[in-house]
């Protein structure tokens, strides 16, 4: 099977060179009616019949007239006809005519037949895009070539990279939200060309995109995939004005979470460990504040946000569901500026300022909750011992050492504190740090070299309430250390490879109690996750552009630790275990590998649609366990082993988009089915607290999700915003040879976070420069539980009987968000610009249940009980400001 996706990858490489360089081009018939035609009128028609491009000088005549009498004609006779009375030559190249008086020596045809033998001289231009007010790197803007319709997007540093035969071009460089700038270059050698874009001041369209912006909805290649600029998420209504990323994900088709209060989101049938969560190339364990009310991401730091649903590309790895992919902003190589705000929950600030002009910027940012210091003001000596709040820290320093490498260091520190008087503490936080080297090895080969260090550990502590109590603390935890090369080679305009190696260490940490008295420790866990990839992407012709590649993935579980064997053709029991090997430090306890395909086309078949699809598979060797619905920061990072075995998944997806020009709508319908292998679930009573065997606890199976998303989205005018709506369903089937590990009787079941049904419509309107109102309105299908389905007395007691595991729903959830923003009045020659955000959370009080759970005395009727987070309504006032 690894030789046939390899073979199948090289045949498709050089399937694609055939199809994008036939020999026999020029031999391609065109069909013209007999009659006189101009040299542009030519031109034309052959590029609509065939996709084939010219490249001239202004010394052809495009105005000139050549008469034909045949209906039929190769290209190569149409372009000797009409170029001998003007005594020019041309060269074919690919499916590019280049016209021209002469060419270099190295290149010159004998006659203005075009020699395939030849090669043309080929140049680059190349350089980063930036905002014009601060340095910031643009990721995706849009360097395009009108006369040739090609073009290329930055990639995730600004860089971007053109290879183009000799010539004269207009180069058009564009980004959402800023004014586009237009060139006019004479290619005779490979230039440089770095843009700094002005921001768009028109305040009123906040979003303001040339047309070539609005197709790039159809036109990118890119499927399953969304995008969210940090202003858009800042106008989005928030829980007590505080912006929030995943927040805001979770109104995009596809993503769901659990419920208010729930960390982490589920994308497309996933579990929430699924998703691979970065800052700045970083791994974020745990993505949440508060126990999943805020995430860890400061807005103010934040500069991009993209998640990949879908359509993963082979650069990223180790999970089944998706990626988010979080920038922090690089820092103001301009002057000194900041941006905060203070709300009823945090204060915020971040400052930029610039090291050395226009060559190196610092970063700072800071979050930190406030409760805590409310609480101090009581009279009772306990609430007053209390401490509950949480703080990030953001970091970033990038240096541009010369014209071909540039230095970035960044790092992320946060953590939650609760401390209920002297009897209980608690925290949990996560650190990063990131070192990248940016290096152009030429102007077309681009690499980016990242050492990476992520962690996230929790501590529990019961404190001793008197001099003979008894104090103990545990502390768990996850840490990995990263190292990473991607390159990407600008081939020319319709050929790029991204190719690149990657290795993570890590280091888990189940549970450590100490006490007093003694001290109880699960064994550590040591792991090493390597891989290879490598992309190609070719644009056929004008309507089909493909991207294939493969990922090639290894993972070693590492000793020292003991391994457990049990009876063969019997379940994993206690009961069962039969001996133990004790593997040394660092020891190979298990070994997995495996091919990773991707593969994505578009074929735009209209001017302004597109049909994409989709295939990727992917395998996650790290696993998150708990037993509980939504995941809690004391749940347990564990790696793949001889029992517990890697998942995998495999996913098509199937779209068709569409963009209206005015008044520029973005359309489309996305079909998706996900089929995943290996999946972990639980028995019933689980006990997973230091538990060093979970092998006995866990269970094994696979899953199904399908769905269809649909999307209306406008980005510009004083209305803006989206509406989604997601029809799906996610499954589990746990089957066995043994009665006891089956769930459900081996029959499939819905997942804890199955969701059949979920809108979503996020929206802002501009009264005028200073007021705008926006809301967001979600209404979903109830996630599945568990009720008992029947009752009996044992021994004086009612005991409540459970059969199939998640057939029955909670009430469907919906909720309203309103918020009002007021600007302050612009006053000329004056930097700082305040705001103030008034919003209301949950606006008509809906009580919505997170869980329904039963209660009573053990004698008497049980009652069910309905548990809501947030059963209220939460209005807030944000005053936000920048300078």
């Amino acid at each position: 099977m690894p030789k046939l996706y390899l073979t199948v990858f090289v045949l498709l490489v050089f399937l694609g060179e055939a199809l994008g360089q036939p020999s026999t081009l020029l031999q391609t018939p065109i069909q013209l009616e007999p009659g006189q035609y101009t040299v542009a009128q030519l031109l034309k028609q052959i590029n609509n019949q065939t996709g084939v491009h010219f490249s001239y000088s202004r010394s052809l005549n495009i105005s000139k007239k050549v008469l034909f009498t045949d209906k039929t004609l190769s290209i190569k006779q149409i372009v000797d006809q009409m170029l001998a009375p003007q005594k020019l030559k041309y060269l074919l190249k690919g499916k590019m005519i280049i016209i021209r008086k002469s060419f270099p020596k190295i290149a010159t045809p004998t006659s203005t037949t075009a020699s395939f033998t030849t090669q043309p001289r080929f140049y680059t231009i190349s350089g980063t895009i930036t905002d014009q007010s601060n340095g910031e790197a643009l990721i995706g803007a849009t360097v395009y070539i009108p006369s040739l319709g090609k073009g290329i997007a930055t990639n995730s540093y600004g860089f971007f990279a053109l290879r183009l035969a000799p010539g004269k071009y207009k180069v058009q460089v564009s980004y959402i939200g800023f004014q586009s700038k237009h060139y006019q270059i004479n290619l005779e050698a490979s230039k440089t060309l770095n843009v700094e874009l002005p921001v768009d001041k028109n305040e009123l369209a906040t979003v303001v995109i040339t047309d070539r912006g609005i197709n790039e909805h159809v036109t990118s290649l890119e499927v399953s995939t969304n995008r969210l600029d940090i202003e858009e998420i800042k106008s989005m209504p928030a829980f007590l004005g505080e912006v929030d990323v995943l927040q805001s994900i979770r109104a995009l088709p596809g993503v769901s979470s659990i419920g208010e209060g729930a960390s982490g989101f589920n994308v497309r049938g996933g579990a929430a460990d699924q998703n691979l969560i970065l800052l700045d190339e970083a791994i974020v364990y745990n993505s949440a504040h508060l126990l999943g009310l805020f995430s860890v991401f400061n807005p103010h730091s934040v500069k991009d946000v993209k998640i990949y649903k879908g359509a993963i590309p082979p650069n990223y790895g180790g999970r089944l569901s998706s990626v988010l992919d979080i920038r922090q902003k690089e820092g103001n190589t301009k002057r000194f500026s900041g941006e905060g705000g203070v709300g009823f929950v945090t204060s915020r600030l971040m400052l930029e300022t610039p090291i050395v002009k226009d060559k190196s910027a610092l970063l700072v940012a800071a979050r930190r909750s406030y409760a805590d210091l409310f609480l101090k003001l009581s009279s009772d000596q306990d609430i007053r011992d209390t401490q509950l709040y949480f703080y990030d820290l953001n970091l970033k320093f990038n240096y541009a050492i010369d014209k071909k490498n540039r230095l970035y260091v960044s790092g992320y520190f946060g953590r939650d504190v609760a401390k209920i008087g002297k009897l209980f503490s608690f925290s949990w936080g996560n650190r990063t740090a990131t070192i990248r080297w940016n290096h152009l090895f030429n102007s077309q080969l681009f690499s980016n070299v990242s050492l990476i260090f992520s962690d996230y550990n929790y501590k529990l502590g019961v404190l001793p309430t008197n001099t003979n109590g008894l104090e103990f603390e545990w502390v768990a935890g996850i840490s990995s250390y990263q190292l990473k090369n991607d390159l990407t080679w600008f081939i020319n305009p319709r050929h790029t490879l991204d190719f690149g190696i990657s290795g993570i260490g890590y280091y888990f940490q189940p549970g450590q109690v100490d006490s007093e008295t003694s001290s109880v420790k699960t064994a550590s866990e040591r792991a090493l996750e390597t891989a290879i990839y490598a992309n190609y992407k070719q644009q056929i012709n004008k309507k089909l552009t493909l991207s294939y590649g493969v990922r090639l993935s290894a993972f070693l579980s590492l000793g020292e630790r003991n391994v457990r064997t049990y009876l063969p053709g019997q379940p994993r029991r206690n009961a069962t275990v039969i001996g133990q090997r004790r593997y040394g430090n660092n020891e190979v306890v298990a070994n997995y590998w495996g091919l990773e395909p991707r593969l994505s086309l578009r074929w735009q078949f209209k001017p302004k649609t597109a049909l994409k699809a989709s295939y990727a598979r992917n395998r996650q060797y790290i696993h998150l366990v708990s037993n509980t619905t939504a995941p809690l920061p004391t749940d347990i990072w564990k790696s793949s082993d001889p029992y517990i075995r890697p998942l995998t998944s495999d996913q098509v997806a199937l779209g068709i988009f569409h963009v209206i020009a005015s008044p520029a709508l973005e359309l489309s319908a996305e079909v998706y089915y996900k089929k995943m292998y290996d999946l972990i679930d639980y028995r019933n009573g689980v006990n997973l607290l230091l538990n060093e065997y979970l092998e006995t606890e866990l269970l094994s199976g696979d899953g199904r999700a399908y769905g269809l998303e649909l999307m209306v989205r406008k980005n510009t005018g004083k209305f803006r915003g989206w509406l989604s709506y997601t029809l799906a369903r996610s499954e589990r089937k746990i089957d066995s040879d043994f009665p006891e590990d089956r769930v459900n009787n081996g029959a499939y079941y819905p997942a804890d976070y199955d969701r059949t049904h979920l809108l979503n419509l996020t929206t802002t309107y501009d009264f005028n420069k200073r007021v705008s109102l926006s809301a967001n309105f979600t209404l979903s299908t109830g996630r599945p539980v568990t009720f008992p389905s029947a009752k009996y007395q044992f021994m004086g007691s009612t005991v409540l009987d459970y059969s199939t595991r998640n057939q029955n729903r909670i009430p469907s959830y919906h909720r309203l968000d309103l918020s009002l923003t007021l600007k302050g009045k612009p006053k000329r020659k004056r930097r700082w610009k305040g705001e103030w955000v008034f919003s209301v959370y949950n606006v008509y009080a809906r009580r919505n249940a997170y869980s329904i759970y039963f209660i009573g005395d053990g004698t008497a009727q049980n009652e069910a009980t309905r548990l809501s987070i947030l059963g209220g309504l939460f209005p807030s006032i944000t005053y936000n400001f920048k300078f």
